[in-house]
């Protein structure tokens, strides 16, 4: 510490009565930044929130932050970086992150910190100045990085080194480099997941060739993909700081947790400090955008922070006649009570009305695609689909001490679809060569649902038997209960071709297909209740091994009523289906080796339930599908903690599945015999991987196939999921006369698929995406994104079947966009 003591009468020196005005000069002449602040407590917990930066703009941050004067020689720190700092930190520990590596050392004296430049050889300890341990903050928005240190998908924060699974973070930083503004878009561009449109208006969610129908809330699971005549189930990303995506079975999560995996998407909160962003967008098919993203402390002790996020979003279609139109808001409150208790709320709604191509292209008997544009539309004028979603979240965390902490938090969403869609499709032969054959498909919905969920868990740290060990003790609740009516007519023509479609039929109504002949209407009621208790406990035996266990006991209930309505019989009343499991254990182990400071291998095994209500022979439910989840995997956080990869090799077994039986004198009997496995591999990188590069790259290998199941034995069992699958995107940020500029270049590639019912292939594909952004003035920021570059034409991954569900990507387009920060 002699260099610093050796310097201050220098820094002192330089610390004058107008050091406010005099700043600026003194930067530019290389000789010293001064920042004054009023006086604080060191030892004081601060939320902090400094993005990864040169270290000059850094320190800055850091001082604007914590209300402190900051003294270093600017020409000394000029080609340094630091590192990203988040979460409530105390200010040695916030400026011992940031840093980290740099080989810079500092001294506080008072309300001022004075930092000087070490040599390579000098000892970076720091003597008697006390260094906390860095407390993970998974929070993304700031960090102007691909990847996070930390999730929260598992409950409680862990770094991903500490996951025996597979799991991906699509940052804030990604998804607006990329503009990415919705959920199915943003999955297509991470690793392994595939991101369908569902045969209705909204969208499925695939990972290991199951589907994800449970989605997480900041932590809390709630069902989001239950079928009632297609899948309606929308999701835009402006409310949410990211996305925590865990591949592989969730149970121990969820309960009858997809064995594909889970997704998180956790909410943006009010920050520390006033930030304003106003973004406008303009781009292909007058596609136009308006959005305002606001937040801070509300009052001026800080302990109460608002946020309020507005979009509006209008466009056409490369698709004839069709567009979409989308508001939503936003508003959130976090309130620190006491220093260690803080209490959330938020409420966000969406409203998206649209013309959409429901159901997209029939195709030929021979499975193939007839040769028509990709503009065409196979809908009527009067197609029209709202959807509205209002969502209420709510949690408060306690924390007892540095090592213990409770969390409770909970989501209640309404959901109102109205639709009216005509659908063409053909019969089971398909269409005809000359193009003749279709069919009209009217539909009407109107389709009511409520989800409920609530978590808690507590989890602490501590040291028993010379062991580090962590426990985590919760339980969770969810509810789905709906409303929903439709009806649905089917109308053959014997004049129109898929060439020549008629797009002005009369116009439908729900009382008018009904009284029309075959015409009939459905209303149905979904009652679906889950609650279940979790553990997990984690032990180091020795430093570099960690052993992990845990387990799930779940209820489970399920409900589901209809009743047919016809001109001819009025409505009738059909048999219920209901189903219960009590009390089904769902176990979890892993373990992970720290082979060095960056370095883990681990390996885990899950396990999965899933209720079923087909009916065997004797009338009773059939019991749960159940299923085995085996991974093993290595796993590195690099260069600081700006780089994640991971490599993992996973086998899941599904069993149980329901097979019919033709000796069933009953209707629709089955039997659990099924058989299905799924097994590939998994790589991913994440992150600087270079000074000023932030890059992503996923690449999966997947297979699935049936391995018991009458007539099916070897065949795929996922149609939709491609054997191969690569998504990449870079973005990289130049220096010195071209510091202004930035440019992004990925591309997602993937083999192909199958129609459902036909051994027929849906060609793989490559697109290119790519952006340009330059820095107009330090509030002023440009940018183009080009996607499709090439204009590829392909088919995209759907449930694409003989009849229907046939959709071309979008063709080449592009989006300009102008975004406004006002400085503080």
């Amino acid at each position: 510490m002699s260099a610093i003591h050796e310097l201050k009468p220098l820094f002192k020196a330089l610390i004058v009565s107008r050091t406010l005005r005099s700043r600026h000069s003194l930067a530019g002449l290389g000789m010293a930044c001064l920042m004054p602040f009023s006086a604080q407590v060191c030892a004081e917990e601060i939320a902090v929130n400094i993005a990864a930066q040169p270290l000059p703009q850094a320190l800055q941050a850091f001082g604007e932050q914590t209300n402190r004067q900051v003294i270093y020689n600017a020409a000394d720190m000029a080609d340094l970086r630091g590192n990203r700092v988040s979460g409530k930190l105390s200010a040695e520990a916030a400026i011992a992150e940031l840093l980290k590596g740099t080989g810079v050392r500092y001294s506080f004296e008072g309300n001022t910190l004075m930092l000087v430049r070490g040599s390579a050889t000098e000892s970076l300890e720091l003597g008697a100045t006390t260094v906390n341990a860095q407390q993970l903050d998974a929070t993304t928005e700031g960090s102007n990085s691909y990847t996070s240190n930390a999730v929260t998908i598992g409950k409680g924060t862990h770094t991903l080194k500490e996951i025996p699974q597979s799991i991906t973070v699509m940052t804030r930083k990604q998804m607006d480099d990329q503009n990415l503004v919705d959920l199915k878009d943003a999955v297509n561009q991470t690793t392994g997941v595939v991101g369908l449109q569902g045969v209705g208006q909204g969208l499925i969610l695939s990972s290991r060739g199951f589907q994800i129908d449970d989605w997480q809330y900041d932590g809390v699971p709630i069902p989001r993909n239950t079928y009632s005549l297609g899948n309606w189930a929308t999701q835009d990303l402006i409310f949410y700081d990211r996305l925590e995506i865990l591949r592989g079975a969730s149970g121990l999560l969820q309960g009858t947790g997809s064995p594909g995996g889970a997704i998180n998407l956790v909410r943006k909160r009010g920050q520390s400090a006033p930030t304003v962003t106003l973004t406008g967008k303009a781009g292909s098919w007058d596609h136009y955008g308006l959005q305002l993203d606001a937040g801070g402390p509300l009052n001026q002790a800080g302990n109460i922070r608002g946020r309020i996020v507005a979009d509006e979003d209008q466009s056409n279609s490369f698709i004839d006649h069709a567009w979409s139109k989308t508001h939503s808001l936003y508003g959130a409150l976090d309130i620190d009570l006491r220093e260690d208790t803080t209490l959330g709320f938020a409420v966000s709604q969406s409203n998206g009305e649209s013309r959409g191509n429901i159901r997209g292209l029939p195709r030929y008997a021979d499975g193939s695609m007839p040769d028509v544009s990709r503009s065409t539309y196979t809908g009527a004028r009067w197609n029209r689909s709202e959807i509205d979603v209002t969502t209420l979240y709510a949690d408060l965390e306690h924390r007892f001490n540095d090592d213990w902490a409770f969390k409770v938090g909970a989501v209640h969403m309404t959901e109102d679809n109205q639709a009216k869609n005509q659908r063409t499709q053909n019969g089971s032969t398909g269409l005809n060569p000359d193009g003749s054959g279709v069919q009209y498909a009217d539909f009407v919905t109107d389709f009511q649902s409520t989800k409920v969920g609530l978590d808690m868990n507590l989890s602490g740290k501590f040291e028993a038997l010379s062991m580090q060990q962590e426990v985590m003790l919760g339980g969770n609740f969810s509810q789905l209960e709906t409303d929903d009516k439709f009806a649905r007519t089917f109308n053959n023509s014997s004049t129109d071709t898929i060439f020549d479609l008629n797009n002005d039929r009369p116009d439908i109504s729900y009382e008018g297909l009904i009284n029309s002949p075959g015409g009939r209407g459905t209303l149905s009621k979904y009652d679906i209740r889950q609650k279940g208790l979790y553990g997990t406990w984690r032990v180091k035996p020795v430093d570099d091994l960690t052993l992990v266990l845990g387990s799930r006991v779940s209820w489970y209930d399920f409900s589901y009523k209809s009743k047919t309505e016809t001109a001819a019989n009025g409505i009738t009343t059909n048999a219920p289906s209901t189903g219960t499991e009590t009390g089904v254990v769902t176990p979890y182990a892993g373990i992970i080796y720290d082979l060095s400071r960056e370095w883990a291998v681990y390996a885990s095994y899950t396990d999965v339930f899933q209720p079923q209500t087909n009916l065997d022979t004797s009338g009773s439910v059939l019991k749960p599908i159940v299923g085995t989840n085996y991974e093993v995997g290595l796993k590195g956080e690099l260069m600081d903690g700006r780089v994640n990869t991971s490599l993992a090799v996973f086998r899941y077994d599904h069993e149980n599945r329901a097979v019919s039986v033709a000796s069933c004198t009953g209707l629709n009997c089955s039997s659990a015999a099924g058989k299905v496995r799924s097994q590939g591999i998994d790589a991913e990188i994440s992150g600087e991987v270079m000074d000023n590069l932030q890059l992503f790259a996923g690449y999966t290998y997947n297979t699935t196939k049936y391995l018991e199941e009458p007539g099916k034995e070897g065949s795929v069992f996922s149609t939709w999921t491609p054997k191969h699958m690569l998504r990449v995107w870079g973005n990289y940020q130049f220096t010195g006369d071209w510091s202004r500029v930035s440019t992004g270049l990925g591309f997602t590639t993937q083999s192909h698929t199958l129609v459902y019912d036909l051994n027929k292939d849906v060609p793989g594909y490559t697109v290119w995406n790519a952006r340009v952004g330059y820095q107009l003035t330090p509030e002023i920021a440009l940018a183009v994104n080009a996607n499709n570059l090439f204009d590829k034409t392909y088919i995209t991954s759907a449930y694409n079947q003989l009849n229907g569900n046939n959709n071309f990507g979008d063709p080449r387009n592009l989006m300009f966009s102008v975004t406004y920060k006002p400085q503080f």
